[in-house]
């Protein structure tokens, strides 16, 4: 039996990997590839089976955000030439959960930038929200940036069933990533939320100039956060931002930080996220042995796989899609 394979058993039974174990998954050799795959599928299959949610984004709100995050676009200091524009009506909102719908994705995810949502942009949220909950079965995510807590209770009351924030980075990384704001500030918001009994979601970018140790203790915290949803973006650099031109990363290791996702947080959705095209590339469906989620169509400013291969790529891997868009885990043995 595979050192991966009795880690895996051990992570099932509850056991909790030292840091040391979890520095290894990321400093195996990449002939051990296949072997920790199989390790961190144990545990995926053992909480979701095959199954994998679809998530989609609606970015509601583009560019015109004060903060300095070094990997966006649409922050205060990127002169990428991307589409900026106001809260989106409506019913461009309804159009596209009328798409994820078409589409059998589970859940829907408004994205607005900006530092914060104003009040008016909240109850704007909340009206959409309440129709689409009204025409289609989807859940929905927001991700509207630092939330206040009487925000926070009106997005639940209307039907919001998660909220995104992701804390990007570690703590110790996170001033060389952005300084408009704290790494305290991230965690306060999905506190809020926690409070107001909305499903935590926070995740990470990886491949920002962070150290190996970074990544690990990014997972230890939010085993700590208790976040319900991990979705993990691998760095896409975009011309124009302060990250331009970084290139750290390789398939074979985003699929070492999804496997450590997994270890780390193995009842909780792990979702391969923002630049897994152009990061993983061919290597793409292996992710799913180790993740439990993905996001079809585009992302905020990038372009994604066209929605009809990523089916094709569920279908071959003989995976099902949960069409539910249940947000808890599921015990498979």
């Amino acid at each position: 039996m595979s050192k991966w394979k009795q880690l895996a058993l051990k992570v099932i039974d509850g056991y909790e990997l030292r840091n040391d174990e979890a520095l290894d998954i990321l400093n195996s050799p990449d002939e051990e590839i296949l072997e920790l795959l199989h390790g961190a599928y144990m545990i995926r299959h053992h909480y979701y089976g095959n199954k994998v949610k679809l998530n989609m984004i609606i970015n509601t709100k583009s560019g015109l955000c004060p903060e300095n995050c070094g990997y966006c676009s649409q922050s205060s200091i990127s002169t990428a030439p991307i589409e900026k524009y106001r809260m989106m009506d409506k019913e461009e909102i309804l159009k596209g959960a009328e798409k994820a719908h078409q589409m059998q994705v589970g859940t829907y995810c408004i994205v607005a930038s900006g530092r914060g949502p104003s009040n008016k942009e909240v109850d704007h949220v909340v009206s959409a929200v309440k129709e689409i909950k009204e025409k289609y079965d989807l859940k929905i995510c927001a991700c509207l940036g630092i939330l206040k807590s009487d925000q926070a209770k009106k997005l639940k009351d209307a039907g919001v069933d998660r909220y995104n924030h992701n804390i990007n980075t570690s703590e110790n990384h996170h001033e060389c990533i952005t300084t408009s704001h704290t790494y305290q500030d991230r965690v306060d918001t999905v506190e809020t939320i926690k409070e107001q009994g909305i499903s935590p979601c926070s995740g990470v970018i990886v491949g920002m100039k962070e150290s190996k140790q970074d990544v690990v203790d990014m997972a230890k915290s939010l085993r700590v956060l208790d976040a319900d949803s991990i979705p993990v973006n691998f760095l896409h650099a975009i011309e124009g931002t302060p990250l331009e031109g970084t290139n750290e990363l390789n398939p074979r290791y985003c699929l070492k930080v999804l496997c450590l996702m997994r270890f780390i947080n193995p009842t909780k959705e792990i979702r391969i996220s923002g630049g897994r095209e152009v990061n993983l590339r061919s290597l793409q469906p292996l992710g799913l042995y180790a993740a439990n989620s993905i996001f079809v169509g585009d992302y905020l400013t990038t372009v994604g796989q066209e929605g009809s291969a990523d089916h094709k790529m569920l279908e071959d891997l003989g995976f099902e899609i949960d069409v539910t868009g249940d947000i808890s885990a599921l015990s498979y043995n």
